[in-house]
């Protein structure tokens, strides 16, 4: 059932909290110059970028290398960080930051395509024949009727698992916003189910 994905139990959050101090951990470690600090760290949040880019960015094929941009640019800024948030609230107003300066590198280039496919992106990406899997893709279904900023709140907070707080630092927003719009699209996204399961009608004579 897709239900399932919607609420967020004490026990993940405990999980994701325990984690994201790991992570925070490796990032100031890596900041120090340990290596394998560095590999932790990239590895530990390398998914969350991608899916993070795919759903800010129209264009599936550049989802790798924003990514790699991503954590070049968060290496290198590594000294300057002194883990006041979390790495990943950190590394992931990075990524949105390399996409907002991917698009307006972009701005005078002429495009191959204005679709967005963002759902391609994030599907291509995820291990595939895994419990859950094709529950996860109908949940992108649905994510693809909210409207972005609605969809971008729900995906920080209930997927990728970051504290509202941390979430509104990654997508520059207040708190309270953050909060009203996850709350907009767990209504919206109710709605939505309740309506996808919904017998069909007789069929006309």
């Amino acid at each position: 059932m897709i239900t399932s994905a919607l609420p967020t139990s004490r026990a993940t959050n405990d999980k994701a909290a325990a984690l994201d101090e790991s992570i925070t951990a490796w990032a100031l470690a890596a900041r120090g110059g340990d290596t394998d600090a560095v590999e932790q760290f990239v590895r530990a949040l390398q998914r969350d970028v991608q899916r993070y880019v795919a759903h800010l960015c129209a264009d599936p094929q550049a989802v790798d290398d924003l990514a790699q941009d991503t954590f070049l640019r968060a290496l290198g800024s590594l000294h300057r960080f002194e883990g006041r948030s979390s790495a990943r609230a950190w590394l992931l107003s990075i990524a949105r930051r390399a996409v907002i300066d991917s698009y307006r590198y972009a701005a005078a280039r002429p495009r191959l395509s204005d679709v967005p496919d963002w759902q391609l992106a994030i599907e291509l990406s995820q291990p595939r024949d895994l419990p859950g899997f094709d529950d996860g893709i109908a949940l992108l279904d649905l994510l693809a009727a909210l409207p972005e900023e609605r969809r971008e709140a729900f995906i920080l907070t209930q997927l990728v698992g970051l504290p509202y707080a941390e979430a509104a630092e990654a997508g520059g927003c207040p708190i309270g916003t953050v909060r009203s719009r996850v709350a907009r699209a767990r209504a919206s996204l109710m709605d939505l189910l309740e309506e996808s399961e919904e017998p069909a009608g007789p069929a006309a004579v």
